[in-house]
């Protein structure tokens, strides 16, 4: 079929077929995927076999292109929405969320400002509002905006706590973070032209949590120089362990030396849905902001991040511009153009997926679906320690839980147990039967699993374990 396409339309019989399509690929990924390998391998050279091509001066049938992506691109991607799908952090997502989605897209809503999308500002002013109140953040003063993700959450964190905190003048400013602080904020922190000599990396203790007595020495040094301690970045759930740093003690030290306290939630924040949670998230509400991103454990799609903070005037302070261009569409005080209160000026209508999802589902239905990802976690760690074959590196915290293979009935040295684990973790990937990697804790390689999938199930687990040990024992 020849048609001109200049003006970019398909018919309404046309569009209906084509959306059906889409919707149904979606509806059978969601019904099948646990039947499918989760692990997509590929090199350069094999994708440019399939994909390399000039940009095509003449169009496609519209079907023809959606079956060629449905057959060769979702094919060759890795489903971290699989169950066994336990590396990183997996986005287990959510259909009615992801439906929001192609309706915030379908209709091409600018998020920006207030006049453009009085109803999705609002939805962004109410969402936020539901996660000020679950965070214990007060709700009148308190503000926040929804981002990409993590990683640009904690970068609007820290810009606004700059500005806050050091005015124009931020060449004496030093910021602290544990080793076990996520990357984003690092690679924030040289976005924002900060020096290495700046920066200070505490070491954790043997849990992995920010050493208290020695962020107190460096701070007291620093002071000493001439310096200004401006900002502390705690985490409420490390990626590599999930564990959550000293919150209420932090809290303290930042008041009393008047430095910004930022906790990066980006993993774990969500958790105080949970009743086991909430009791290890004591003192998150004292953070003067914090990162959550909902496209992990509040189970959305990506890219939804968030950034909350206790004054939402300091986002305003920070990020607010007035170009002639927008001097028609400003709204009044309480009509917020989020545009003011963040980095970007062109933005998707990121609250809708949260607001449909939440108001379908219910609380109730989130709160289930993490406490049963920390219990399944523990059932995990009970399961590894029965076992003569698999040793508890760091005990289950957050739904995330490390071990390793190392057999009572042999006698192997850290190199040895390394190369295994490391083979074990090769192995798992490239049959692609689950995805399982590796990290280091104390100088050893482990195996990592992330369990926030509510898909996945005890007996996923036992079946890759079973796994595990066959190609341990091939190697050992």
């Amino acid at each position: 079929m020849k048609k001109d396409r200049a003006s970019l339309e398909l018919s309404k019989e046309t569009m209906k077929e084509y959306g059906n399509h889409v919707v149904n690929a979606i509806i059978e990924h969601y019904h099948t995927q646990s039947n499918k390998l989760p692990v997509a391998m590929g090199s350069r050279e094999q994708m440019d076999s399939l994909f390399l091509e000039e940009a095509p001066e003449q169009g496609t049938e519209p079907l023809d292109v959606l079956n060629f992506v449905l057959e060769k691109v979702m094919t060759n991607s890795t489903d971290l929405s699989h169950p066994k799908s336990y590396s990183f952090v997996p986005g287990p997502s959510n259909y009615i969320s992801v439906m929001a989605d192609a309706l915030a897209t379908g209709f091409n809503i600018f998020s920006g400002g207030w006049v453009a999308s009085p109803a999705a500002a609002e939805l962004e002013i109410i969402t936020i509002q539901w996660l000020l109140k679950i965070f214990g953040f007060p709700q009148k003063k308190g503000g926040g905006i929804f981002t990409s993700g993590g990683s640009m959450a904690n970068l609007t964190a820290l810009t606004t706590a700059r500005r806050i905190k050091c005015g124009e003048d931020f060449s004496k400013a030093v910021i602290y973070l544990s080793d076990q602080a996520h990357s984003s904020n690092i690679k924030a922190i040289r976005v924002l032209g900060f020096k290495k000599e700046q920066i200070r990396i505490i070491p954790t203790d043997l849990e992995f949590k920010f050493a208290i007595n020695k962020l107190k020495n460096c701070i007291a040094k620093d002071k000493l120089e001439g310096l200004l301690p401006f900002c502390l970045i705690a985490t409420s759930g490390t990626t590599n362990t999930g564990t959550i740093d000293p919150l209420s003690e932090l809290a303290t030290i930042c008041k009393k030396e008047d430095i910004w306290f930022h906790i990066d939630g980006a993993y774990g924040a969500a958790a105080i849905l949970a009743p086991k949670g909430k009791q290890l998230l004591k003192g998150i509400e004292k953070a003067d902001s914090l990162t959550v991103d909902p496209h992990k454990w509040f189970f959305q799609p990506y890219e939804m991040g968030c950034l909350l903070i206790r004054n939402h005037k300091h986002l305003s302070h920070t990020f607010t511009e007035k170009p002639e261009y927008l001097r028609d569409i400003e709204g009044n005080t309480s009509e917020i153009n989020f545009y003011d209160h963040g980095i970007q000026l062109t933005r998707r209508f990121r609250a809708l997926k949260f607001y449909m999802s939440l108001k379908t589902y219910g609380l109730k239905e989130f709160r289930n679906a993490i406490t049963y990802n920390i219990d399944l976690a523990e059932e995990v760690e009970t399961l590894l320690r029965s076992s003569k074959h698999w040793q508890v590196v760091f005990p289950a915290t957050l739904a995330i839980i490390n071990f390793r293979y190392n057999p009572i009935a042999k006698k192997h040295s850290k190199k040895e147990l390394d190369a295994i684990n490391q083979y074990i973790s090769e192995k798992v990937v490239s049959s692609r039967k689950a995805l399982l990697v590796t990290t280091v804790l104390h100088g050893k390689t482990v195996l990592r699993m992330c369990l926030i999938n509510p898909r996945t199930t005890l007996n996923d687990v036992k079946e890759t374990l079973a796994l595990c040990e066959a190609f341990a024992k091939d190697r050992d």
